[in-house]
């Protein structure tokens, strides 16, 4: 067995006592929120095939807390939207979120998922933020797969930062209006 030693992820700062810890629940539920999203990958194209080797054991996404991958979103809280997405496709993208339980967040994956890429036509929409509110983007064409962990790893500071309240402020029930979802 090597020398090296498994780092493990930081209690958040509390009061540590015997047989007991004392810390804010947004701290806890943050850390627990941060280290278990369960991914719903939504890859039509080229950034699909990269997501395959993020998830393959050379990547290992599942490092992350990430390893239950959900085909269903009922059962997911970060959605992954990957490759391009044609305007047919965007009711069925929205549709989708709209089915995902809060606290949900998503990752635009990939130039085709966040400007439409080098498709510049009608058919083609131009960044899923016209149907969807986007936490991380993750630029390339594809992007590589430490590019897609990193965008998980900045995901899961987002929501480790994010108050247990912040789903119910009049700033995110107006960005949800903005797209009229309610």
């Amino acid at each position: 067995m090597s020398d090296s030693k498994i780092k493990m992820v930081e209690p958040p700062e509390g009061v540590v006592g015997e047989g007991f810890f004392a810390t804010k629940l947004n701290d806890v539920v943050g850390m627990a929120r941060a280290n278990s999203l369960w991914p719903l990958p939504f890859a039509t194209s080229c950034c699909g095939i990269e997501f395959m080797a993020t998830m393959a054991s050379h990547y290992d996404l599942a490092r992350f807390g990430s390893e239950r991958v959900s085909f269903s979103p009922r059962q997911a809280d970060m959605l992954m939207v990957m490759g391009t997405i044609s305007k047919k496709m965007a009711p069925i993208l929205r549709q989708v979120y709209e089915q995902m339980a809060e606290p949900r967040w998503v990752i635009s994956v990939g130039a085709c998922a966040c400007s439409g890429g080098i498709f510049d036509t009608y058919s083609v929409l131009q960044g899923i933020d016209k149907v969807i509110p986007v936490d991380v983007y993750v630029p390339g064409c594809p992007p590589r797969p430490e590019q897609i962990v990193d965008g998980v790893m900045k995901l899961q500071e987002l929501v480790r930062n994010e108050s247990v309240r912040r789903r119910n402020s009049p700033e995110y029930k107006e960005l949800l209006a903005s797209y009229n979802i309610k």
